[in-house]
């Protein structure tokens, strides 16, 4: 059962009358929202431009800066390197002038012992053959075991 509910005041789409006011709305509609797309096509288009325009300034800015910071990086590492050397050099210099006293004062001490082994065996020359003699007997125990 079919039941349809008629009212005066509003026309049905299949009436000749009526379809083409209604179609004239919908295709008006239809043309706003497409002109309204378009715009908004175009507006996000546009800040997709702009954000990519501005991350592409960023990211020079940001390169520029690195590039900076390891310049600065690289003339602190230099200057440090030069410090460095400059010390270890005086550090060097300075052991080799000590060592040098230390060998210089080795070697006198070494003449004045040497002297005095010399006037002592002159001076007590059987003693002296005889402590040899007892000092060569003990090495020659202790290495032949």
């Amino acid at each position: 059962m079919e039941e349809t509910f008629a009212d005066p005041n509003i026309q049905h789409p299949d009436q000749e009358t009526g379809a083409s006011p209604l179609r004239t709305k919908a295709e008006k509609i239809a043309q706003e929202a497409k002109t309204k797309a378009s715009q908004l096509a175009q507006t996000t288009s546009e800040k997709a431009g702009v954000i990519a325009h501005d991350a592409s300034e960023k990211a020079q800015q940001i390169k520029e800066a690195a590039a900076e910071k390891a310049g600065q990086f690289r003339e602190y590492a230099g200057t440090k390197a030069h410090d460095i050397r400059e010390v270890a050099s005086e550090k060097g210099q300075q052991f080799r002038a000590t060592a040098e006293e230390q060998l210089q004062h080795g070697q006198i001490k070494a003449r004045e012992v040497h002297a005095d082994t010399e006037e002592y065996i002159r001076q007590n020359p059987t003693k002296s053959v005889l402590v040899a003699l007892g000092v060569g007997f003990i090495i020659g125990l202790v290495v032949r075991r």
